[in-house]
């Protein structure tokens, strides 16, 4: 939390308490999780945040890196790696315990760059999404 609150101060945004509250939840979480999710870890006493708010939220934390999206599972998941905006990011998904790593690679980041160049494409927002077995699940 506390690089989230230095990231947004350099930056001049505001972590506000909402930002604040669906960053925890990710935090907290080691597996990737829906909006509605994030809605019933942040319900206080039966009181749930507007789908609206957490979306805001989330699309907040997305645009200044501090959370990524899993596509396949259409779930968000907190961003504990110092990497620039436009870095390729690729997703370790295991298909067993759920569980989300995040690895990087400056070779297939290069190669998959030069390949876009090459096709006259800019990349958006360069992840990669690899399902598997981690390590845990395989019991190494």
């Amino acid at each position: 939390m506390t690089t989230a609150e230095a990231i947004c101060l350099d930056r001049g945004q505001r972590l506000t308490p909402i930002r604040r509250k669906v960053l925890a939840a990710l935090l907290a979480s080691h597996k990737p999780l829906g909006a509605y999710e994030i809605i019933d870890r942040m319900a206080v006493k039966g009181a749930r945040p507007a789908p609206i708010t957490a979306y805001r939220a989330l699309e907040f934390l997305r645009e200044n890196g501090l959370v990524h999206r899993i596509e396949s599972h259409n779930a968000f998941i907190a961003c504990v790696h110092t990497h620039a905006a436009g870095d390729l990011v690729v997703f370790l998904i295991c298909e067993r315990c759920g569980a989300v790593g995040e690895a990087a690679s400056a070779d297939v980041a290069a190669t998959l760059t030069s390949a876009a160049r090459a096709a006259g494409f800019t990349p958006k927002s360069p992840v990669i999404e690899i399902s598997g077995i981690c390590s845990h699940c395989r019991g190494t």
